[in-house]
């Protein structure tokens, strides 16, 4: 396992295997924030342009899952790099979000990724969960896979700081 918790990488961010991979249980400000999460993405332009889907969403977790096309490559046919860490960069603000009350928007404050692996496979998912929520910022990690078969590969992680605006 790594020095960050991540663990086996095969099974993801959230592997049950280790208790320190275990998200933390928080509660939502807003007892309707899975809808205003999902209605909040569908407005999200940049992810119906990439074809993005937000597939999953909980108390401080969200994952974005995109399906492979070869317009969103670069020069090598991988999934370019900036694609990679927008479908990050989302699923962490959603993370974010979702602990949010509901009269809350929200932004990138800043972010760090590491790009692991070409972006390589069939689909993609950023699985997004909160380490530390706050009143204003709210630190987030991602991680994003890429599916080839039954093969994962672990592409990109991300560390970020979300922004609650007052809407």
């Amino acid at each position: 396992m790594s020095s960050l918790g991540f663990g086996d990488s095969r099974r993801g961010l959230f592997s049950r295997r280790h208790p320190e991979n275990r998200p933390m249980a928080f509660e939502p400000r807003d007892p309707n924030y899975a809808q205003r999460v999902r209605d909040n993405f569908a407005r999200q332009t940049v992810m119906t342009l990439i074809g993005a889907e937000l597939t999953e969403v909980g108390p401080g977790t969200c994952t974005v899952r995109l399906p492979f096309r070869p317009d969103l490559c670069q020069q090598n046919g991988y999934v370019h790099a900036g694609i990679t860490t927008t479908l990050a960069d989302t699923a962490c603000g959603y993370a974010a979000f979702s602990l949010m009350p509901a009269d809350s928007g929200v932004v990138s404050v800043e972010f760090k990724i590491n790009l692991l692996a070409p972006a390589i496979g069939e689909a993609f998912e950023a699985r997004a969960r909160v380490d530390r929520p706050g009143r204003t910022l709210t630190v987030v990690r991602a991680e994003v896979l890429a599916f080839q078969g039954e093969r994962i590969t672990e592409v990109a992680l991300m560390q970020a700081t979300m922004i609650r605006l007052a809407v």
